[in-house]
């Protein structure tokens, strides 16, 4: 059984084939300060196909690991069940003059690191046999594995560790992906197993509009900030209230270390922050 999927980066279009497809990682960052110009368009092309999709970090292992994880999970925003990937390996310019027992520090920090920052989302490694084989000593890669073997069988990636995701081939100048779980349904319901019920982004943006904003997903969020202790009527009315009061919570969860952008807006990463921002 099984099932298949791809990863992508600028090198692929904006809206890859999906067929056949049930899920795919997406390149969203490099190092301090790149993110990939077609990512957005990659994940929003994914979704549209009903697939499973994740995103995925390639470091520059001699900048400091806060920084790095911090620039991706800002850009990347995921929403809890996500699964978040750091692509590790350096033979690149930027990285193959740092030792490898600092990159093997590097990888052992970020997925902590990421992993703390966010509990309900799948964390997870990916490498190839080198590295998994000759700079890995602790075979730590947080809550999954994903080995790269080209030129192996799907599903046959030649190691005793626990994978859930093998690259299998990169033919046609795409990365080919295979999954041991057998359905989109299955790999779905993994990734939200680590969100506790009620804390997962329902996929509406709250938000100041006319005609007012009235749901159901409104009176959560108006519910659980009033549990916070801010001041607001739980009546499932987006106003200006609402609005005011998303934005202070916003500005105040910066000043908390926990960055977001202050539109007064609700999408996933405040909805995320209302939930699991320590009270302060």
């Amino acid at each position: 059984m099984g099932i298949y999927g791809q990863d992508w980066s600028s090198y692929q279009s904006a809206t890859p084939d999906t067929s056949g497809l049930s899920f795919a990682f997406i390149k969203v960052t490099e190092g301090l300060t790149y993110a990939s110009p077609v990512w957005t368009a990659q994940r929003d092309h994914a979704r549209a196909a009903g697939l499973v999709v994740g995103y995925y970090h390639y470091p520059h292992m001699a900048n400091p690991v806060p920084a790095e994880a911090t620039h991706f999970l800002s850009v990347a925003q995921p929403q809890p069940g996500d699964p978040l990937v750091l692509d590790w390996e350096g033979y690149d310019n930027a990285n193959s003059s740092v030792p490898k027992a600092s990159q093997l520090a590097y990888k052992e920090a970020w997925l902590r690191y990421v992993k703390q920052r966010m509990p309900h989302n799948p964390v997870g490694m990916y490498c190839n046999l080198d590295y998994w084989r000759h700079v890995d000593t602790t075979s730590y890669f947080a809550d999954f594995l994903w080995i790269a073997t080209a030129g192996l069988p799907a599903g046959q990636p030649g190691i005793q560790a626990a994978w859930l995701f093998h690259q299998y081939s990169d033919s046609g100048g795409v990365d080919r992906d295979y999954c041991h779980l057998d359905s989109t349904g299955a790999l779905r319901s993994w990734a939200l197993s680590f969100v506790p019920s009620g804390q997962v982004w329902p996929g509406e943006y709250l938000s100041l509009q006319s005609p007012m904003m009235h749901s159901s997903n409104v009176r959560a969020w108006q519910q659980r900030m009033s549990d916070r202790g801010w001041p607001i009527a739980v009546d499932g009315w987006y106003g200006p209230q609402s609005a005011a009061t998303a934005r202070a919570f916003q500005n105040d969860s910066t000043a908390h270390g926990w960055p977001l952008v202050a539109d007064g807006i609700v999408g996933p990463e405040t909805w995320r922050a209302s939930w699991e921002r320590p009270i302060s």
